[in-house]
Formats: structure tokens, C-alpha cells, sequence
């Protein structure tokens, strides 16, 4: 199999937003910035870029939805859950892994909160995930154990979208996840590129999410490619 590298991916230099076209910005919250509990690097860099994009979408009447991390005290994806554990020790069990995490994004915390310059408001929805103590969420569609539906589904079918564009945190983990479950629900999927940031954790997780991606038909984008 050919290694695919973010240098290598072919962009789609433009892409004229339509009616059925939605916006799904994936855990722009603190605990996923630089000094939160799980900082993804630069995370916070891509903020204003995000409400950019999310300004275009709210402008032409499309949907933008927002996804929040909520988990609650002592969820299973918790290193400190489990004895003896350190966060991004290797980890696998039914809705759980592939990994351990810190303790973040605790519901009602600050740290579950989205960034302070994050435009929220402009959003029309707010899917929360991750909220059962036994199985993790990364993506905004659908919980790790693969039957739990986030309820995302539902809503853009029922606003009769056929495309969604997505950005947030992190590209490896829940962007990723939901830009591959999105392709699996049938939507036409872009993929923000330059408005996502990884985690990078365990190796080789961002080569992984490129490759899988590209086989399954996920468009890549830059954010001047939203008209």
C-alpha cells in the first residue's frame, strides 16, 4: 500500500456552496487547545479561519452544526480510570481506544467549553458526544461501539443535506472519524485541510486517516476553495 502524505493530496481548488450543503466543525473546545488538558499543537491557530468559513455557510442560509466532547468524571477512555494506566498508553476494549487520554472536556467544565473566539452563535446546532461512561465518540455521527447514532444523522437528512464540508480538532481523531462515517451515510464529503490540526498520537495515526479517507472518496479542500 502507498504511504499518502498531506503533501500528496490532490485539492479541489474550488467548490461553489449550494442548497443541501452543511458545515460540521468538529470540538473546538479548550481542553483541545494549547494549555488544555489534551492540547492538540497550534489547535488554537485554525480558530479564526473556522468562524471565516462558518460566516460563509450562515450567510447563504446552510446549515453549521458544532460538535462538543462531553464527557462525564471517570469515563472508561481515562487513563486515570484504569490502574496503573498513563494517558496514551496503547488501549483496546468495546468503545474504547486506541489509546488512553488524559482526563477533558468534563461536562460543565471549562475545559468542555469552546474556545472563548470561537463564533458559536453562528451555529444552528450543537451535537454532544462521548457522554456515556463506557463508550468513547470521535465521530459527530456515530459512538465507538459503531451502532449509538450521535442523532447527527437525522438532523442534516432532515435539512435535506447532501454535502458536508468539515474542520475542527483533531484531523486524525474526530474529524477524521467523521468525515469516514459521513462517506458511509452516503453525504458527499470535504475536507477542510488547512483548518484541522493532529494529535499525531499513536504513530502513523495521520498517515492512517489520510490513506483511509482517500479510499473512500472524501474530497480534500482548502478553506479559499469555499466560494
Amino acid at each position: 500500500m502507498v504511504s499518502v502524505a498531506i503533501e500528496d493530496i490532490k485539492y479541489i481548488p474550488s467548490v461553489s456552496l449550494a442548497e443541501g450543503d452543511a458545515l460540521v466543525v468538529v470540538d473546538m473546545q479548550n481542553d483541545f487547545m494549547p494549555g488544555g488538558a489534551l492540547p492538540v499543537a497550534e489547535g488554537d491557530t485554525i480558530v479564526g479561519g473556522v468562524n471565516h468559513v462558518m460566516e460563509i455557510f450562515h450567510a447563504k442560509g446552510l446549515s453549521v452544526i458544532l460538535s462538543q466532547d462531553w464527557h462525564p468524571m471517570g469515563h472508561l477512555s481515562f487513563a486515570s480510570a484504569h490502574d496503573g494506566r498513563k494517558p496514551f498508553d496503547p488501549f483496546e476494549a468495546p468503545g474504547i481506544g486506541p489509546v488512553l487520554w488524559p482526563d477533558h472536556c468534563v461536562m460543565g467544565t471549562h475545559g468542555a467549553e469552546f474556545h472563548k473566539d470561537l463564533r458559536s452563535h453562528l451555529a444552528h446546532a450543537i451535537i454532544r458526544k462521548g457522554y456515556r461512561r463506557e463508550v468513547d465518540s470521535y465521530s459527530c455521527f456515530m459512538e465507538n461501539d459503531m451502532k449509538t447514532e450521535t442523532g447527527l444523522d437525522g438532523y442534516l437528512r432532515s435539512k435535506g443535506v447532501k454535502r458536508i464540508f468539515t474542520c475542527g480538532l483533531a484531523m486524525d481523531y474526530c474529524v477524521y472519524f467523521t468525515a469516514m462515517d459521513g462517506r458511509k451515510k452516503g453525504f458527499e464529503v470535504y475536507y477542510i485541510s488547512d483548518l484541522t490540526k493532529p494529535v499525531a498520537s499513536p504513530e502513523g495515526s495521520i498517515t492512517t486517516a489520510l490513506e483511509n479517507m482517500t479510499r473512500s472518496g472524501v474530497k480534500f479542500i482548502k478553506a479559499e476553495a469555499v466560494k
